[in-house]
């Protein structure tokens, strides 16, 4: 599970920050940090803001914001705004590992310091790294999955994009503990967006393909949704056990349905409070490791019901 040293030190720095209470205003300079997520409209990335804009408030500070979308030149050209308009500190999640280290570039020769959170970037100029223990995420969920289907049967995997390592960890993670199943068989394997629309189309090829599939691992809970609206539409509820990953409102309601199997809380507002935190205690002075783990848990049925938000 989660490395401790890790946990300890995450929870460390988030009891240590909650002590960056903010001067009076007459006796400090005004902090703005800016804010680059891989996708504005995702419902795992808006929570992460809203994370970020209330750690950020409570110490002060402002949030400037820019939009990327998925365009890894417009998340460059953000960027480099964001250190042209002067900001103490950037938190980005990275649309690729390679192809928006210009941004991290900018940030490095503005003496801006840059934290990624949650993807990560290849880039020397990378600051700090608030992420997710991919690898056993992975083996976490394919565990859950071989109990499930009683360690035999073919499962498909809906992968993120190819250019992105934590989902290539993610992956790697999962199949290496499916590898340790003669009888399961990884039968139909692609990667793509982070898109509902292509986890229909991905699953219906996947099931098309395989009539039997016993499980479908998605990269994120957007992809879920999409493949276990494949799944019903082809009355295999019940049968084809979807898996998803972050888990935002609507997967929660289709875990509480019983229509998506089992999804990963990496709770989206806690990791931007997290990367709030991190980079006050860097801009401080205060040693930080290169990288910070954040906690996840498996959700599924057996615990959905405390998992749900309190209406």
């Amino acid at each position: 599970m989660l490395n401790v040293r890790h946990a300890v030190l995450a929870a460390a720095l988030m009891s240590a920050a909650l002590g960056l209470a903010p001067a009076p205003a007459s006796a400090q300079q005004k902090i703005t940090i800016g804010v680059s997520l891989a996708q504005d409209d995702n419902p795992f990335y808006i929570a992460m803001l809203r994370g970020i804009r209330a750690r950020a408030q409570e110490l002060g500070w402002e949030v400037a914001t820019v939009s990327a979308n998925e365009d890894k030149v417009k998340q460059i050209n953000g960027v480099q705004d964001l250190v042209a308009k002067g900001v103490k500190g950037i938190l980005i999640s990275p649309i690729d590992a390679v192809g928006v280290n210009a941004a991290y570039d900018a940030a490095k020769a503005g003496n801006v310091p840059i934290v990624s959170v949650a993807r990560g970037s290849t880039s020397p100029n990378q600051t700090l790294h608030v992420a997710m223990d991919e690898k056993q995420i992975g083996r976490d969920i394919a565990e859950w999955t071989a109990k499930q289907i009683g360690g035999e049967g073919k499962v498909a995997m809906l992968l993120g994009p190819s250019g992105a390592p934590t989902f290539r960890n993610l992956a790697e993670g999962y199949a290496e503990v499916m590898a340790k199943y003669p009888k399961i068989q990884i039968a139909f394997r692609t990667d793509g967006p982070l898109t509902r629309e292509r986890g229909v189309k991905n699953a219906e090829d996947a099931l098309v393909a395989n009539p039997d599939l016993k499980a479908i691992y998605t990269a994120n809970d957007d992809v879920a949704l999409g493949a276990m609206q494949a799944v019903l539409a082809a009355n295999r509820a019940g049968k084809t056990l979807v898996t998803g990953m972050n888990g935002v409102p609507p997967a929660l309601r289709a875990v509480k349905d019983g229509n998506l199997a089992m999804t990963v809380e990496l709770n989206p507002v806690e990791w931007g409070r997290l990367g709030v935190d991190v980079l006050a205690t860097y801009l401080k002075g205060d040693k930080v490791e290169p990288r910070v783990f954040i906690k996840h848990v498996i959700i599924d049925k057996t615990n959905i019901d405390a998992k749900l938000p309190k209406s």
